[in-house]
Parts: structure tokens; sequence; C-alpha cells
């Protein structure tokens, strides 16, 4: 199996104890997972070894356990499969000697190979070595052996002679505090069910998976970031995206979030979400980008020229709604717009045109952290989606880096799935696998949506969509987190 420590988490904390007088007992987290008795000793390893890969298939991976049995005490990883990888195991002390076992792959707890009991004696090193000289017997002693007194008196003499003290450890080296988090009971499904009634229940892996997703994307990081969200073809998703994107990051981590309408002209952003008391866009807020930066200004001022979306607790600025549309957003204003919002948001998420040579196009990708890839899963967005990735890979540098630490979000066809039934669905769902599988040699993740209706039309609210639909969300902004 060939795993290291690194491999295995020391979450959650597992012990299987089996005991001289017939008992056993396995413990995760705290909680006792399986109690034996009346068992002999094999029988007692057996079960609690295999209580243990229970625990291995509900978290799905290794775990590892602190064994302890009559012999001796280690620690093994143990997988779902119910392989068992030695990690170190101590025999207890048997009479006059003890022995340590080597760790070995595969070694089962209580599988030991320990030296015999009567092991022959050790010999002093050569740099100790003393002559013991003992005295002619003393008259009236038959045979000339030494007495008993003087026996024992000669091993004592060269014991003192070569005992060292022992150094005392720091306590710098210790501590009483336990470092595993406790593991809360299940919440989701029959097992959030059974805690409920009174019955405490681990969580399912599902579960441990959403919970991991969440603590993902709920992370305070330092300094400000930025998500820029683009592919140079039209429909592939980018606005649905970047709304979704927006909404569970501020959701769940508190962050100061706003949503930036990057358009070169007049982008859709504004359309799709919640409109307040006034008209302002991203160009009157670099005409006033002056009062905002200075020291004075209170952070409450930038509610003038953003949009706050009540439920989803995120900001949106809108790109120009000028009807003669008229002036092209510059990379000078790019630089000003985003200097202003990196010193009221903690996350900027940037929504984008379709032109991967514009100017503002080109200074947005200088100011991103992580690069969003959304793409419907129709070949001509797929191609668009590839060019735009391969584009920024060839300037290299800063944007070729981008490209391959990109995510790629596949959401499945929303145009194909409203006369959609049986195999017609079925190739559609095979189609976004297709173009997934396509995307993840080349990127650093690529998470499916599932088509949903309440991205299609109108404004679009975290709490309208199916929760497959919020669940697999949620998955890609982890995804985007871990890149922060």
């Amino acid at each position: 199996m060939g795993l290291t420590p690194t491999d295995v988490p020391a979450f959650p904390k597992i012990q299987a104890i089996v005991r001289s007088n017939g008992t056993a007992e396995v413990i995760v987290a705290g909680n006792t997972k399986y109690a034996g008795e009346s068992g002999s000793l094999a029988e007692l390893r057996e079960n609690a070894l295999a209580a243990v890969v229970g625990e291995a298939k509900t978290l799905s991976r290794p775990v590892r356990v602190q064994i302890e049995d009559p012999e001796g005490h280690g620690e093994l990883f143990v997988s779902p499969d119910g392989s068992k990888q030695s990690v170190s195991y101590t025999a207890r002390s048997r009479g006059r000697t003890s022995c340590e076992t080597t760790p070995t792959a595969g070694n089962p707890a209580g599988e030991l190979t320990a030296a015999p009991l009567t092991a022959p004696a050790v010999q002093p090193a050569p740099a100790k070595a003393q002559t013991l000289i003992i005295p002619a017997p003393p008259t009236g002693v038959p045979g000339g052996h030494m007495t008993q007194q003087q026996t024992l008196e000669a091993p004592a003499a060269r014991d003192q002679d070569q005992a060292e003290p022992q150094a005392r450890r720091s306590l710098k080296e210790t501590s009483f505090l336990v470092s595993a988090p406790v593991l809360e009971p299940a919440t989701r499904g029959w097992r959030g069910t059974l805690t409920r009634m009174g019955f405490r229940m681990d969580p399912s892996a599902e579960e441990l998976a959403e919970r991991e997703d969440i603590r993902t994307v709920s992370q305070h990081w330092p300094g400000p970031r930025t998500v820029a969200v683009v592919n140079r073809k039209g429909g592939a998703n980018k606005t649905p995206t970047v709304v979704m994107l927006s909404a569970i990051l501020a959701r769940y981590s508190g962050a100061a979030t706003v949503a930036w309408d990057n358009n070169e002209s007049q982008g859709t952003l504004g359309w799709r979400t919640e409109k307040g008391s006034h008209d302002n866009s991203v160009l009157d807020l670099i005409d006033s980008s002056q009062a905002l930066l200075s020291p004075s200004t209170n952070a409450a001022e930038i509610a003038k020229f953003v949009h706050h979306q009540t439920a989803d607790k995120f900001d949106v600025l809108r790109s120009d709604e000028n009807e003669e549309g008229d002036h092209e957003v510059t990379a000078e204003e790019v630089d000003i717009a985003h200097q202003v919002l990196t010193r009221y948001y903690r996350l900027i998420v940037m929504d984008s045109g379709n032109t991967a040579r514009a100017a503002n196009w080109r200074r947005m990708i200088h100011h991103t952290n992580q690069l969003v890839v959304p793409v419907t899963a129709i070949e001509d967005r797929a191609e668009a989606a590839r060019l735009t990735l391969q584009t920024l890979e060839s300037r290299g540098g800063h944007d070729a880096e981008l490209a391959r630490n990109a995510v790629v979000i596949v959401s499945e066809s929303t145009d194909a799935k409203r006369s959609m039934s049986g195999d017609a669905l079925k190739r559609a769902k095979d189609e976004a696998q297709r173009i997934a599988d396509g995307f993840a040699p080349y990127v650093r993740a690529v998470v499916r949506i599932p088509y949903d209706p309440a991205l299609v039309n109108g404004p679009i609210r975290y709490e309208a969509l199916q929760p497959a639909t919020q669940r697999a969300w949620l998955s890609a902004a982890a995804a985007v987190a871990k890149g922060f």
C-alpha cells in the first residue's frame, strides 16, 4: 500500500483496545463504536479491526488507529478495502526481556515476531569493558567457588559503574490539549433522522465531503482576492457563474464580496440581479474614485455606487448602461476601479466581455488571482473556452499560470433540456461528461453543474435552485477558493 503519515489524516482519533480480561473496545473521536466481550484474543482483535475498517469505509479513505492489547501497543493504517499497514508496534516486557517489532507493510495488529524469552546475554561494548578481579576464595569454601554474597555483589558493582544519569524532559515537549476536533453527529438523511431521535450517528461520506467544501469556502484569507470569469463566446454561462460564486462565497465566508461587470461596453449582470435605489455604474464609481480613496471617507459610502443583493449578501457593480453606448472602459479605468474595490471588499468576482483583445479584458487578467472558465455542454462553447485558455497560455508568465490553475465549470445544456426525455437526456449528460473529461488534464479542477430552470431567465437567486444544483455550485466555489 505504501502509505506515509502525510497520506493519512490524524482525524478522527481512533483507538482499538483489547484487554486481558476478554473484552475489547473501538473508540472513534471519543465515542465507543464497538464493544466485545467473552472472546479469545484473536477473535477480539479481528472484530475490533473489522469495526475500524467500517470507519474507513464511511470516510472513504485510510484511517489511523492506535492499537493496544495484552502483548503490546502501536499504530496502524487501515484502508477501506481491509488492508492494513503497520506503522509501529512495541511488545510488552516479558520476564527478563522485551522486544520491538520492525514496521512492515501489511502486518496486521497482533501478528508480531517477538524474540525468544531466553534471549542471549548482551555483551558490553568494548569502550566500557572492565576487568572483574575475583579474590581467592576464603578458607573453608568447598571447591573454590564464590559464596552467594560474592556472586551477587559483582554484577551490582558493574551496573553501578555503567549507570548514566537520565536527562529530564522539557515541558515544551508535551501538551494536555486534545488536537483532534470532535466529529459532530450526522444531520442529513436517515443518519440525521436517527440522530434527532436520540441515536447518535456519524455523518456519511457525502455529508463529510459537503462539510469540507463548506469549511473551504468559509475561510478568510490575507488580503483581497480577484476572480475573473472568462469565455470569449457569448451564452457560455458567464453571468450565472459570477452570481452563484459571489452568493456562495459571501454567504459562507461572510467576507465583503462584490460582483463587477467588466464588459467593455454594456454587460448583462445588472439584468440578472437586484437593482438598488440608484442608477450608478462603474463609470460613476471611477468619477468619484478620489473621494472614495480618501482616508476620511466612511466605508458605507460605497453603497452609493453598488447594488446590494438582499438575500445573497453580495453587491453588484454594474457596467455602463448609457443608451448611446459611446464609451469603452480603458485599462487605466480598470486599475482605478480595482483600487477602489479592494479598499472596500475582500473578494471581487469579475464578469467579462467576449473580446480577449480588449484593453479592459487584458487589464482584468493582470489583477486576477483565480481564473474561472464556464462552459455549457455545447461544442462551440467548449471550443471557445479552449481557445480562451490557449490564448492565455500562449502569453506566458502570469497569464499562463492562470490558465494552468483555472477552474472549468461545465453546465448541462439549457437549450436542449426543454424538450428532452429518455435517451436524449442521457446523451446530453454524456456530452457534458465528455467535455469535462476533455478539460481535466489541462486545468486544476473541473466541476459539472446540472441543468436548473432557475438559472435560465430572470434574476438569479441561490435559494431558488434545486438542492442538487446548490450542492454542485458549492463544490465549484470550493474548487475556486482552494486557489486563493
